[in-house]
């Protein structure tokens, strides 16, 4: 094929549109960030390392200009972070695997700050959730489900958001946070809803007294990824708002680093 009957090709389709799906317009609004600052306060499981950043280089070289390089280390899961499904599913994907689809779409906040208030243990239920559609409607299609528990506002203070400030294996029994209960966890990724993925301002899906992580397992054994210690959910409205979750890419990781925004028209 010649170079000039491409060109004229490719003029055609710009003059007339090729048999192509339409782009869809990507949203514009408000940016909420979502996201707590990774420093030496982030807050990460009672049995990891916290955040470690150290300085490589600094200052004016001898070039003359300003220079500055820093080396950082963390666990996959602390801070806010995505729970990749292969963390508690063997045949789950890894984050490097999980399909855009899974982190950007509509999303909701259900708020359950005042049941959270009387019981820090607190799980959120099927019941929430039929409370917020009947106030709202159903659940939009490939929804991005965010639980608003309250907790946000503790942070970084590990004695108040996890109910311990203690490290190490024997400080996991004394977790206190809500979470996503197991019946709602099963309601949420029925086909009827199909949700993208669930996340909250929490250490874990799973609320503080798990210990068999009853949560993680079924949403992960459908592939649908968790986001946890997620900030500012009190900015966001009920239903109306896009979100994006990007993940650091990390090859055959179980979870990493997110940032993650909402925008509001």
């Amino acid at each position: 094929m010649s170079r000039g009957y491409l060109t004229v090709i490719v003029l055609a389709c710009v003059a007339v549109g090729c048999a192509t799906a339409p782009a869809t317009p990507f949203p514009s609004g408000r940016l909420v960030d979502l996201t707590h600052a990774f420093d030496e306060d982030a807050i990460y499981w009672p049995t990891s390392p916290g955040f470690e950043i150290e300085t490589l280089s600094e200052g004016v070289t001898d070039g003359g200009y300003y220079y500055l390089a820093k080396r950082f280390r963390t666990a996959e899961h602390g801070g806010t972070h995505i729970d990749a499904p292969i963390h508690f599913s063997e045949n789950g994907v890894t984050v490097d695997a999980i399909a855009l689809e899974h982190l950007v779409g509509p999303g909701i906040v259900v708020d359950v700050r005042k049941s959270c208030e009387d019981d820090p243990d607190y799980q959120v239920g099927v019941d929430d959730f039929l409370a917020w559609e009947q106030r709202h409607g159903p659940i939009p299609s490939g929804a991005i489900v965010l639980l608003s528990t309250g907790f946000g506002k503790f942070w970084p203070d590990r004695m108040r958001y996890m109910g311990t400030d203690a490290r190490g294996p024997d400080a996991v029994s004394d977790l206190h946070f809500p979470g996503l209960h197991p019946d709602a966890a099963r309601w949420l990724i029925s086909p009827e809803r199909g949700i993208r993925a669930v996340g909250l301002d929490t250490p874990s899906i799973d609320h503080g007294p798990s210990v068999d992580f009853e949560t993680h397992v079924t949403l992960f054994g459908r592939n649908v990824p968790a986001f946890e210690n997620v900030a500012n959910l009190d900015e966001l409205p009920a239903t109306g708002f896009t979100i994006v979750a990007l993940p650091m890419k990390i090859r055959d990781g179980s979870g990493g680093p997110l940032r993650i925004i909402a925008i509001v028209p």
